[in-house]
């Protein structure tokens, strides 16, 4: 069986050093004809040659790999994120490392844990927007390689930003129950989160928009979780309201299992709009209604960001800011 092929096969092949084939097959400048580039080429294609990344990354300064540090890889919006942006970035020549993060203490661990594996940028959608840590502050502050916050952003950190208009979303869906005749509508959402309070801010300026006052009974609380959802939807049923407006896909699960336990069904006594559009309609009978957020577009323009950060090599240049714009997909829970 014959060893692997090396610098020096093809070098003594073509007749050349081995440093001006390396600077060829890595596309660096050099001084070597378009006739020998191209016979270098066919010589490395014909032995097969596979070059040593390692050794690659050293010549390069660049690994070819990137960071993904996402929450509750469990949820269908952040699972389906990790896939859109992993296929991106495998067409795009990089690997990509995907973490799992469950608290602020974890973002921060993950960061130091990804830059000993040296890759060339990070992309990290945080566990907590409102997080004033100084450690995970401290770590994205002085990172030596691009980073883009993605979905959810650090107030007071300078970095490139990616993100959906949420205040806008959770207008539209608002706004799609009240055109349906309702006029008592709850939200269940997650004050404890930036999105989730430009979210309800949407909320409130659908009401406010058609001359009804936001009454905070009906703003009800809950973490991004179903069995959080499930113990908040409680208080629904103490209300007057006949639609909902949940803030989330797993909010949404967390109201329906509600509604099955107390034998109400969607839309015949609620109707309800939910907000990712990520789960699949199998979860949900009927279908719902939801604000949609394009994972393959939040992918597409962070990816592309990070590549334009990349090849700018410019760290002092002023971070940009993407804003996407979500879409009401019309199914069938509203009545």
């Amino acid at each position: 069986m014959s060893g692997k092929v090396t610098l020096r096969d093809i070098a003594n092949e073509v007749g050349l050093s081995p440093t001006s084939v390396s600077l060829v097959l890595n596309d660096r400048p050099c001084k070597v004809s378009a006739a020998n580039k191209q016979h270098i080429k066919e010589v490395a294609r014909r032995k097969r040659y596979v070059p040593n990344q390692i050794a690659r990354s050293l010549v390069m300064q660049r690994t070819n790999t990137l960071g993904l540090i996402v929450p509750n890889i469990e949820s269908r919006f952040f699972s389906s994120l990790a896939s859109s942006l992993e296929r991106r970035c495998r067409e795009h020549g990089y690997a990509l490392f995907i973490t799992n993060s469950e608290s602020t203490e974890s973002d921060s661990e993950l960061v130091r844990l990804l830059m000993n594996r040296g890759v060339d940028g990070l992309f990290i959608v945080v566990s907590d927007e409102l997080t004033t840590d100084a450690g995970l502050v401290g770590a994205l502050t002085q990172l030596p390689v691009p980073f883009v916050m993605v979905d959810r952003v650090v107030e007071g950190v300078a970095g490139d930003r990616v993100r959906f208009n949420n205040e806008e979303g959770g207008h539209r869906a608002t706004e799609y129950l009240l055109d349906n005749g309702h006029e008592c509508v709850a939200c269940l959402v997650n004050k404890n989160s930036n999105t989730g309070r430009e979210r309800m801010a949407g909320y409130e300026r659908a009401l406010r928009e058609r001359g009804i006052e936001p009454d905070p009974a009906l703003e009800l609380q809950t973490d991004y979780y179903i069995n959080d959802a499930f113990r908040a939807s409680a208080a629904l049923l103490d209300t007057e309201a006949t639609a909902v407006f949940a803030s989330s896909d797993n909010i949404a699960l967390g109201l329906l299992k509600r509604l099955f336990s107390e034998g109400l069904h969607v839309p015949d006594d609620y109707s309800v709009v939910s907000y990712d559009n990520s789960a699949a309609d199998t979860l949900f009978e009927p279908a719902l209604t939801s604000i949609e957020q394009n994972v393959a577009e939040l992918s597409d323009v962070a990816f592309e960001v990070m590549l334009e950060r990349i090849a700018d090599k410019d760290a002092a240049a002023t971070p940009v800011e993407r804003i996407l714009e979500p879409k009401l997909v019309v199914k069938a829970s509203v009545a």
